[in-house]
């Protein structure tokens, strides 16, 4: 349901291709370096690559890739590894320690299904903290969350049906959003200013609403439709329908064939999203995903007018924030998707949300203190320890990886890509990684445009990451004989637009191996990329509407 708040994309949400529907983020535009011209050229293995500096095969193969003019000045941590021998085949600068952007969520996702399990589910509540006599409810109603990072207003609106059901007409007393399950840091450390109003930035609390199927959490969506005529204000509605969040719109619409220079953009520490710029009379409509301020009081607002929808009058006020007493009744409850199924949309799409909840979740699970990245993350560094890996050559900050204080090498992700094969939960987790070529974009998810027309499309999979200057891609491929590989390629430092090309070539080097030779296969140029892939600094998938 939309809200207009002006006068007056087709498609679903997070299409990549609908029509009619424009999202402009101020990308920077790059002029991508040529690649020189690269032979390949066939190896023979002597052996296994076993350190930097191993002659022939494999090892001359990689190092060829990792050669490209792309990465000058730049450090890469590379390792291959057998998979069920767990022999390492390759290693370039193996425990050198970089910045892993969203292979941070390699160890997040295995400790969450470790110490939460496949089956873990949020669960949101509705409680009476008084009798109802009458139809009337004598005390607070509370809506207490448990850090759902999938709750829709469609659910808020069914926990709101059940509270009307359960007899209730009246509440004499406030709404109370109970999000205490964790603490009150909204954002993690050294997230950047610049990113606050972005969508995969968002504030995480133990209660949020997401706007769609993505399972954005904390966030609206706003589209911004042309006026009629020239000098018209623009039409803007929001998703979900909401008075949580209110429009400054500054944007006028031009003539026909003109600019569309339309920013959309929250102010901060408010709840003031500004529209700016120009639209042309019958341009596209602009679709933006703006994070909220306070993701409690927006879910507290949803919940509030879905009660009003059904009967429910609260006559006090909201107040975010408080404890459910220990005697209040439950009167409505709703349980998120089973871990198993979220590990979907979070590692496909490389939802940064998803994985802060389930740091902060783990962090209360592990000391019953409201969850906190502190306590989360050292809940996945026991759980790292525990499936050999090296916990004490790793810095974890935050569940995502948008922080730069993160840091690992590729010895340690390809040291946990080769436990989790053993674990009971192994097959629904590695299902959840995005799969090379894959169209659907909740089966290739950050690889679905990459490694088309090789031998590693719809058999390498891996996860993804992206910051600027900062790329990453670990996984598995099979070899061209069949035999499973781990790789983890980290690349930092580097002044090109992407090195995805140089990650891709790596994989698909592999993907065309066998136990008796290697052949190098040249980075693709930035010009024969698609659009989704030509500027590295941000993951496909945080683009919107999505481009991957």
């Amino acid at each position: 349901m939309s809200r207009f708040h002006g006068p007056g994309r087709s498609g679903g949400p997070g299409d990549a291709g609908g029509t009619g529907v424009n999202s402009r983020r101020g990308y920077r535009r790059w002029v991508w370096p040529a690649v020189l011209g690269v032979v390949a050229a066939t190896f023979s293995w002597g052996g296994p690559a076993g350190a930097d500096s191993s002659p022939g095969g494999l090892s001359e193969a990689i190092d060829t890739v990792l050669g490209d003019p792309r990465m000058e000045g730049g450090a890469a941590s590379v390792v291959v590894a057998d998979a069920a021998t767990g022999e390492t085949l390759y290693q370039h600068n193996a425990t050198g320690r970089l910045v892993p952007a969203s292979n941070t969520k390699l160890a997040t996702s295995t400790a969450a299904m470790e110490l939460l399990g496949p089956d873990h589910r949020f669960t949101t509540d509705v409680l009476a903290g008084g009798r109802v006599r009458g139809g009337v409810l004598d005390g607070d109603l509370y809506l207490r969350g448990t850090g759902d990072p999938t709750t829709l207003a469609a659910d808020y609106d069914k926990l709101a049906a059940e509270v009307a059901a359960a007899g209730v007409r009246k509440v004499d007393g406030r709404l109370v959003a109970d999000d205490t399950r964790f603490d009150d840091r909204r954002q993690g450390d050294t997230w950047g200013a610049d990113d606050e109003s972005s969508y995969y930035a968002a504030q995480i609390s133990a209660l949020s609403v997401a706007p769609d199927t993505d399972y954005d959490t904390g966030t609206v969506i706003v589209e911004v439709v042309p006026g009629t005529k020239a000098g018209e204000k623009p039409a803007v509605r929001v998703t979900p329908e909401t008075d949580y969040v209110h429009f400054d719109v500054r944007a006028n619409t031009v003539a026909a064939g003109g600019e569309n220079s339309v920013t959309v953009e929250r102010r901060h520490g408010t709840n003031t999203i500004t529209v700016d710029g120009t639209v042309p009379v019958g341009g596209d409509t602009t679709k933006e995903w703006v994070t909220v301020w306070e993701p409690t009081g927006y879910a507290a607002a949803v919940f509030r007018d879905a009660l009003a929808a059904h009967g429910v009058r609260v006559t006090g006020p909201t107040r975010p924030g408080r404890a459910t007493p220990a005697g209040a009744r439950r009167l409505a409850s709703h349980d998120s998707m089973a871990l198993k199924d979220l590990l979907v949309p979070f590692m496909k799409l490389s939802n940064n949300m998803h994985a802060e909840a389930l740091t902060k979740a783990m962090g209360y699970k592990a000391t019953g203190r409201p969850g906190s990245w502190d306590d989360g993350t050292a809940a996945i560094a026991s759980y790292l320890k525990g499936a050999g890996v090296d916990a004490g050559k790793v810095r974890q900050v935050d569940g995502s990886g948008l922080s730069r204080k993160n840091n690992f090498a590729a010895r340690q992700l390809a040291d946990l890509l080769l436990s989790v094969r053993h674990a009971p939960w192994y097959a629904d987790w590695y299902a959840s990684l995005p799969v090379a070529c894959a169209p659907d974009r909740f089966v290739g998810g950050t690889l679905r445009s990459r490694m088309c027309g090789t031998p590693a499309a719809l058999n390498a999979r891996g996860k993804t990451g992206s910051l600027t200057g900062a790329s990453a891609l670990s996984g598995y491929v099979k070899d061209a004989d069949g035999r499973e590989l781990v790789y983890s390629v980290v690349q930092n430092n580097y002044l090109a637009a992407s090195v995805k090309p140089l990650e891709d070539a790596i994989v698909v080097t592999l993907a065309e191996s066998t136990a008796e030779a290697a052949t190098a296969v040249p980075p693709k140029s930035a010009r024969s990329l698609p659009a989704a892939e030509r500027d590295g600094d941000l993951e496909c998938s945080w683009r919107k509407p999505a481009t991957c």
